[in-house]
């Protein structure tokens, strides 16, 4: 799943830069434990390298895009209608379709409630959020661990 990104906010706006509280924004985590999913793109990069000490990155596994997806919340609407007016007709249909890369979760806004809220990681966090994951701490880009995180989270 490398075409594929869960970004997951970590700390807060206290005392930070206007730029990257507008880069944060841009990508939908305007609040502590907010996740988004997004293709990878090289414009995704460059924006993750900006707003590194706020957030952790990773490819999600096949189980936790399951877990989150059916945490969608959609507007107004019954779940059922939601995946008909996507065009899809269940939960993994439209998780295939994502990773097919035919839709791409963070243009549903106006049919699902995003970005996906999450809750604070069961047991703690492992590290200190101020230091970056390679060096055993929380933010930064994290691979196939994030897995671990979400699990925590949902």
């Amino acid at each position: 799943m490398s075409n594929l990104m869960l970004i997951i906010r970590l700390r807060g706006s206290a005392g930070s830069p206007w730029f990257i509280e507008e880069t944060l924004r841009n990508l939908r985590l305007s609040r502590v434990f907010n996740a988004m999913l997004y293709p990878d793109t090289s414009s995704l990069k460059g924006m993750l390298i900006k707003v590194q000490p706020y957030v952790t990155w990773g490819e999600p596994s096949d189980e936790v895009l399951s877990m989150l997806l059916s945490k969608l919340k959609p507007k107004g609407k019954t779940i059922e209608e939601a995946l008909k007016s996507v065009g899809v007709e269940n939960t993994s249909n439209l998780k295939q379709a994502i990773l097919e890369g035919k839709i791409k979760l963070h243009e549903l806004d106006d049919i699902f409630s995003l970005p996906l809220r999450l809750h604070p990681p069961r047991g703690g966090f492992k590290g200190s959020v101020k230091r970056p994951f390679k060096d055993e701490g929380e933010f930064g880009y994290r691979g196939q661990k994030i897995n671990e995180l979400v699990k925590r989270m949902i």
